[in-house]
């Protein structure tokens, strides 16, 4: 009877770990997605700068229309080629909620851009993304949210 209870205790607790360890999977690629793509931006490596984002996104940005994969992709490309300034980007995630094939990023994107001149201006841009697990295992943002901190 102690081993029936024991391995039941045992196999309840092994399978409530499960979707945690699932969850802290998804996290860690969330996590690791988003250091890549800061990387190759901070390198100005555009051949892979819209490997973040899924091909239905939509995104919305403050005081601005709404957006598609196309115009951001097109737009970090412009960007990356202007060699007039130097930009970089660094994030903080605050909060990744995970619910299978979905996960919300609330997070703050730092940008530091330098013109000609030296000077630096930094902005920082508090956002909610939404993240797809896409066919290839692979997550991208979907959709997101973005405005400039008060």
């Amino acid at each position: 009877m102690k081993r029936c209870v024991l391995a039941t205790l045992l196999i309840g607790w092994v399978l409530t770990g499960l979707p945690a360890a699932a969850d802290t999977q998804a996290e860690k690629a969330i996590r690791d997605a988003l250091s890549k793509w800061t990387d190759d931006f901070n390198a100005r490596d555009a051949t892979r700068i819209c490997d973040l984002f899924a091909p239905d996104l939509r995104y919305d940005f403050r005081g601005q229309p709404e957006r598609d994969f196309t115009a951001m992709c097109s737009g970090l490309k412009r960007t990356l080629a202007d060699r007039s300034k130097t930009l970089t980007y660094s994030f903080d995630i605050k909060e990744i909620i995970v619910s299978a094939d979905m996960a919300i990023v609330r997070l703050v994107w730092t940008s530091r851009v330098q013109a000609g001149s030296g000077q630096i201006v930094e902005t920082k841009e508090p956002g909610l993304d939404l993240f797809r697990r896409q066919t290839d295992g692979t997550w991208r943002i979907s959709r997101y949210l973005a405005y400039e901190a008060p």
